[in-house]
């Protein structure tokens, strides 16, 4: 477990930063007072309606298309826990652990506000759990977005009554309460409505979404850079990046980008050697001369699906739900349709930013278009291939990327006896995004290891100081210029630099906090 500061968790949202810093970082977590008392008081008031004899929907009936049987007060205890096992259904892979800690915090949420009429000793369990570094299992398939994440959830719920499979905090497979008792954990006894409020919310998806979130901050900034990277390379001009220019199309993440760009090139001898009347270039290619405008939309589309994080954020998901003047209605708010949306959205985000990034690679290794290189940047062509295949790699997952662009949210398939007809498929939307953004990593990449051979070839003529930091970044784990070498171990050297920030902070070394 990490050494981060405990998150505390109070009637009131948590934050994406939050939520980041539990689900990577291995924050604990403590439950304030205020939420203990919410959840105590709206729990009187199920327990109320336990006792009456009129029917009540998660409390004394039955689920779904079966809500229509009234379940004796002896045996809502088993019904809690027949809830539970049963939804338990997923399959497939494990979900990454980054994934569930996040799930399980974004519940945890949603129990402190109180309006789930859940008691403070079930939220307490998901508290420990996450502090022990316990993350139950949860496989790939199961979640329609609609009851919520129920399949996701009900593994997570599994795990708190000492039932299923958990990993512990150093990753070993083993039985639930195994893991609790050694962690000194009690596994709790569902009561009325408890199990329900344990599986009905957007949390997975919601989880992804912010975790993808937070990796696309990372993304668009190397855009940025590999974009500059090509542009100088490829003997581009910086001057349609002016900002007065950007001004005529007042997009706000266009300007972010551009400006970045300008910064980025500043000082290139490069740039300036062909920035006179002699050169012939009238204008460069669109994916050079527009890629502010492609990461600027990009931007602005993160911006929207970090709005609707937010709104999610501050909701308390569950059916029925306890209203603050302790009214107890059933509702429609876990339906996933606006998280799936923006889960959607972004994977075409994703599939656009890499589209572009691949198409500046292809023109590095084009003897027609890349301006006195050699053909795939070779050292002997026709005796080495150069980076040919590596544009070849990045094609492949462009294509792969182009797939996990069409949405899921559009899908539906009537569950529950038609109960449940319209589900929003969040939760698939959510997973081929984090698959997604795994690509357009690579894809950057790629472009990042040949814009940096272009500019060595470029010599003596110097990259900027920005660029050049990039490209001394790579060349301490790839060499330079060279007769072919086993490329791919190369590719995941620059794909390692890539994903963990390494590009991103040489280049601003240089020129500071990129926007």
């Amino acid at each position: 477990m990490g050494t981060e500061e405990c998150v505390v968790v109070g009637t009131g949202a948590v934050s994406a930063e939050d939520v980041i810093r539990v689900a990577r970082l291995g924050a604990p977590v403590r439950i304030a007072g205020d939420a203990i008392s919410a959840m105590a008081e709206s729990r009187k008031r199920i327990e109320a309606l336990a006792e009456d004899p009129k029917p009540v929907y998660g409390i004394s009936t039955g689920f779904g298309a079966l809500a229509t049987r009234h379940i004796p007060f002896a045996r809502r205890t088993q019904l809690q826990r027949s809830l539970v096992r049963s939804h338990a259904a997923g399959n497939g892979p494990e979900v990454e652990r980054e994934v569930v800690r996040a799930l399980m915090l974004l519940r945890l949420s949603t129990l402190a506000t109180g309006r789930t009429g859940a008691r403070p000793e079930v939220a307490q369990v998901y508290a420990s759990l996450l502090s022990s570094g316990i993350t139950p299992v949860v496989h790939e398939y199961g979640s329609l977005g609609c009851s919520g994440d129920l399949a996701p959830l009900a593994h997570v719920a599994l795990a708190v009554i000492g039932e299923g499979t958990v990993r512990d905090a150093e990753g070993a497979l083993m039985p639930a309460g195994t893991a609790l008792s050694a962690a000194g954990i009690e596994p709790v006894v569902l009561e009325e409505k408890e199990g329900l409020a344990l599986i009905n919310g957007t949390d997975g998806m919601l989880g992804m979404l912010l975790l993808a979130c937070e990796d696309l901050h990372g993304l668009l900034r190397l855009a940025d850079v590999t974009a500059a990277m090509s542009v100088e390379g490829l003997l581009g001009t910086d001057k349609v990046f002016a900002p007065d220019l950007q001004a005529l199309r007042p997009h706000p993440g266009q300007a972010h980008a551009a400006a970045n760009m300008v910064r980025l090139l500043a000082d290139s001898e490069i740039v300036k050697s062909h920035a006179d009347p002699s050169c012939t270039v009238v204008q460069d290619a669109y994916s050079l001369r527009c890629a502010p405008q492609v990461a600027g939309a990009a931007r602005d589309s993160l911006a929207h699906a970090e709005q609707v994080a937010s709104w999610e954020l501050a909701s308390a998901i569950d059916n029925p739900v306890v209203t603050v003047d302790g009214r107890v209605e059933s509702n429609g708010n876990f339906h996933g349709a606006p998280v799936a949306y923006v889960l959607d959205f972004l994977a075409i985000v994703v599939a656009d930013l890499a589209s572009m990034s691949e198409r500046r690679t292809d023109r590095f290794l084009d003897v027609a278009r890349n301006h006195g290189l050699p053909p795939f940047l070779a050292d002997d062509p026709g005796v080495d291939s150069g980076h040919m295949i590596a544009q070849y790699t990045q094609a492949a997952i462009v294509s792969e990327l182009k797939r996990l662009a069409a949405p899921a949210s559009v899908d539906s398939i009537p569950s529950s006896a038609m109960q449940e007809d319209h589900v929003s498929m969040g939760w698939s939307a959510a997973r081929k995004l984090r698959r997604a953004i795994d690509g357009l990593t690579r894809v950057l990449a790629i472009e990042a290891l040949t814009a940096a051979r272009a500019l060595d070839l470029r010599a003596p003529l110097a990259p900027s100081p920005a660029t050049g930091a990039v490209r001394d970044a790579i060349r301490e784990h790839v060499a330079g210029p060279g007769t072919d070498r086993h490329l791919a171990p190369e590719i995941e050297a620059a794909v390692a630099l890539a994903s963990s920030g390494a590009l991103v902070a040489a280049a601003e070394t240089v020129v500071g906090r990129l926007d």
